[in-house]
């Protein structure tokens, strides 16, 4: 079985049913499926075959799910760019991944213009919007091919997805996500969210991101209708709620935090609404009685990764934080593995751990990734003997109840976005004054985390925290540079390795936290 035919399904039982709510248009199932053909035809008819990259510059839109689509059916592989990263760190992942097609929206089409020399020089490149002089218009090509049954058709070994994701060492790595193992996630989410025809699924995380995919197939999965924002706006997304009776969303926790400021001013209806997803962090027993009080108890929260796919779950019965005190220590768990899913928590010499012992989590499941897109030996690190490496350090209790500890790798999450350190250390360590660099996560009521910096300058040099910030942002994306930086005589050191001792500098800030990481 192939992914696609989740879109054909569609439309063969729901052809008239609404597939997709955006900005007040309506696409029904069977439009989506003749929309998915004609693109699939025009770019074959462009001499694009299996496996071929599609890079897509973009927020969300129906484009963007047609695209996708096409990946699905015709067997093309969907790269999507993260609109928010410097223009060097885009080159770097088109250059990796050498698209044949290179999509981007009118709003981006200078950054666009800028990226091109990192493109094979046969790419396309299609405009979604008003084209510039030298790319092609996106609908008028869409709108030209036939609707027939591509010739052009996915096989059940293919990638469909390369999502890339930040390494430690800072250089992005694309995430290979394949037919078996999309459709099996789609499946176990669908196993707890238990997405019905009916209901009406609200999505604004970003589709470069594994969240925006990964709910987007879970409830088409069900032929649900799918209401789509581009980007996230408090009040705009509580009255899309109330006006197109939204029944479920999936949103990270900064997201409800800011809808719940607006909704105790000022309500909206959000009567429609019975499941609430969320990922990247887990709420605060605080936040979670608060989003309770106003939302009811319709929340859920996913544990998982890129490489992996949803690991465990804490289901909406299990948020109680009004139970008993181990009902709202549980509230910190990432809940139990789902259904396929098996993990393990293991010690540095390959054992298991014992209950409350912290180890490194290690997952499998038939949604697992390919691998990483020609890098065979981050694919041999990550993955050993069938099991993926989270990088999470966690451990069970006596009811295998999982609790996320500390990160083994040095990565943040800020606003639901990955920041790894070590891409945020290089940044500061090309700046003149700069010796040495550490960069952590430190608590944010907003964020979740946001980005501290320590660093120690060269002998007689002098700089600015702003001055570091600034150059932080010319180099690496805004949202990653930091947002403090402390300036010492020098950072402190493990004795034993002489490295940079990073706990020692969280623990100050992180010590009178339930969790180690947000």
């Amino acid at each position: 079985m192939i992914l696609g035919h989740i879109f054909e399904r569609n439309a063969l039982h729901y052809p008239r049913h609404p597939a997709i709510r955006f900005e007040g248009r309506t696409i029904t199932h069977a439009e989506l499926l003749a929309r998915i053909r004609r693109l699939i035809n025009a770019l074959a008819a462009q001499g694009l075959g299996p496996q071929d990259r599609i890079a897509i510059l973009s927020q969300n839109c129906p484009e963007y799910v047609e695209l996708h689509g096409a990946a699905a059916i015709g067997g093309f592989v969907a790269a999507g760019l993260n609109y928010r990263l410097s223009a060097r760190e885009q080159s770097e992942i088109l250059r990796d991944c050498e698209p044949s097609v290179f999509v981007f929206e009118s709003q981006y089409a200078a950054r666009a213009a800028e990226l091109r020399p990192a493109l094979p020089p046969q790419a396309r490149l299609l405009c979604i919007g008003e084209p510039p002089s030298w790319a092609q218009g996106y609908e008028a090509l869409v709108s030209a091919a036939p609707d027939s049954e591509p010739t052009l058709r996915a096989r059940e070994e293919d990638v469909v997805f390369l999502i890339y994701t930040s390494g430690t060492t800072g250089r992005a790595k694309g995430v290979m996500l394949g037919n078996e193992g999309q459709i099996e996630q789609s499946r176990a989410q669908a196993l707890m969210q238990i997405p019905q025809q009916n209901d009406r699924k609200l999505i604004v995380m970003p589709f470069y991101h594994i969240g925006g995919p990964t709910e987007l197939l879970t409830y088409l999965l069900a032929g649900a209708t799918i209401v789509l924002h581009r980007a996230f706006d408090a009040p705009r997304i509580l009255r899309s709620i109330q006006d197109e009776r939204v029944t479920a969303a999936h949103l990270a926790p900064t997201m409800i935090e800011m809808m719940l400021a607006v909704q105790e001013k000022t309500p909206y209806d959000i009567s429609s609404l019975h499941t609430i997803c969320y990922a990247s962090a887990p709420m605060s027993v605080a936040l979670s009685r608060r989003a309770i009080a106003v939302f009811g108890r319709i929340f859920m929260q996913i544990y998982g990764m890129t490489e992996h796919g949803p690991g465990a779950a804490l289901l909406k019965h299990e948020h109680l934080p009004d139970g008993t005190a181990e009902d709202a220590r549980r509230l910190a768990s990432a809940g139990h593995a789902i259904f396929g899913t098996d993990i393990r928590i293991v010690r540095e010499d390959g054992g298991d751990c014992g209950v409350g012992e912290v180890g490194e989590v290690w997952m499998r499941s038939k949604a697992m990734m390919q691998g990483y897109w020609r890098n065979p030996a981050a694919t041999a690190e990550a993955i050993g003997a069938g099991w993926m490496r989270s990088g999470d350090m966690g451990y069970f209790d006596d009811e295998r109840f999982l609790f996320i500890v500390d990160r083994k790798k040095d990565m943040i999450i800020s606003g639901g976005e990955n920041i790894y350190s070590r891409e945020v250390e290089e940044a500061l360590l090309l700046h003149p004054s700069v010796n040495e660099a550490a960069v952590i996560g430190v608590p944010d009521a907003t964020w979740g985390e946001s980005v501290k910096a320590f660093v120690s300058l060269k002998a007689g040099a002098r700089a600015s925290e702003a001055e570091l910030i600034e150059h932080c942002r010319s180099m690496i994306a805004s949202y990653k540079k930091p947002r403090t930086v402390e300036v010492l005589e020098a950072l402190p050191r493990i004795s034993s390795t002489n490295k940079i001792d990073k706990r020692k500098l969280r623990q100050p800030f992180w010590d009178t936290m339930d969790r180690q990481v947000s």
